[in-house]
């Protein structure tokens, strides 16, 4: 007897597959729609603080660059202020910066960059402060959830960070953690499975 699964549909809403990028990213899916992407400005070019680069690939289980990634950006600005309206400081936010990006990979190589200021700490819940970070949103081809990860920096005191901290084991840790590789860039992989795997949050 085959057991009836109607309450485990997806809808279409949860489908990434190849749409995300014609609904996220039309100028990447060949579509000469707007003059440039939407979200490729993350600090705007008025923003004070620390101009960084910040490059990557995403891979899967088998170790494979995947190479239709999509992933949104959300950041403070160097002083650790939100510019939307859920942080009270929003208002003395740094002038003309945006907080939110969005990157698609090369679809040949799978690797993906963009550039952006440094956050500054943040203050989190219980006022408790928060290393500098960003906060990602994944989504690919087989990825019908987007997931959700954290970019903390290596050349930033990240021990006293809450949320890193909720995460036990110190090489799990690591795969949250961005590596300077020159003066402003830094790189950060994303593993999706296996050895290595990136921490993802349940948000």
């Amino acid at each position: 007897m085959v057991q009836s699964l109607a309450y485990l549909r997806e809808s279409a809403s949860q489908t990434a597959g190849p749409y995300v990028h014609i609904g996220l990213a039309p100028g990447a899916a060949g579509f000469d729609i707007f003059a440039s992407e939407l979200g490729q400005d993350i600090a705007g070019p008025a923003a004070t603080g620390e101009r960084i680069r910040v490059e990557g690939a995403v891979y899967d289980g088998t170790g494979t660059t995947v190479k239709d990634v999509l992933i949104e950006v959300w950041q403070a600005d160097a002083a650790g202020i939100y510019p939307q309206s859920a942080d009270p400081r929003a208002d003395a936010a740094a002038a003309g910066f945006r907080g939110w990006g969005r990157v698609i990979s090369d679809f040949d190589t799978g690797l993906w960059g963009f550039d952006t200021i440094k956050p500054g700490s943040v203050m989190g819940r219980n006022n408790r402060p928060m290393a500098p970070h960003l906060n990602l949103w994944i989504v690919a081809r087989g990825i019908n959830i987007g997931l959700n990860t954290r970019l903390y920096f290596d050349d930033e005191d990240n021990s006293a960070d809450p949320v890193l901290n909720l995460v036990e084991q110190p090489a799990r840790r690591a795969t949250l953690i961005a590596a300077r590789t020159a003066p402003g860039i830094y790189r950060f992989d994303i593993r999706l499975q296996g050895d290595g795997e990136t921490v993802f949050f349940d948000i």
